[in-house]
């Protein structure tokens, strides 16, 4: 055979083994887990009320985290905003309000 050469067409679908020997095949290992089981609910199961309002609180929590961190932002611009004119040497840094009806 190794006088004769392959076409293209035979030589790929050409598989050489280089196992010697029996190949002994190991027992699967135990599983870690006992059973998945007792995790899975049918569909019936399925509490939409309860889902729907856990849904709505984390929404409300997370407006309030976003509400906060962009009251956080701008508390801490106009801080530095002062102290920037403070440090610079300028007086009447804050501005004054001063009502329209006081004279």
């Amino acid at each position: 055979m190794p006088d004769k050469e392959l076409s293209p067409s035979e030589d790929d679908g050409r598989v050489i083994d280089f196992r010697r020997g029996k190949v002994r095949a190991r027992p699967p290992d135990p599983s870690p887990v006992e059973s998945l089981s007792k995790y899975e609910h049918g569909h019936d199961q399925d509490d939409y009320r309860h889902r729907m309002t856990v849904n709505a609180v984390v929404f409300v929590f997370v407006v309030g985290l976003i509400g906060a961190a962009v009251w956080l932002a701008d508390t801490m611009a106009t801080m530095r905003k002062n102290q920037d004119c403070v440090l610079s040497g300028r007086r009447g840094c804050t501005p004054v309000e001063v009502t329209k009806d006081r004279w």
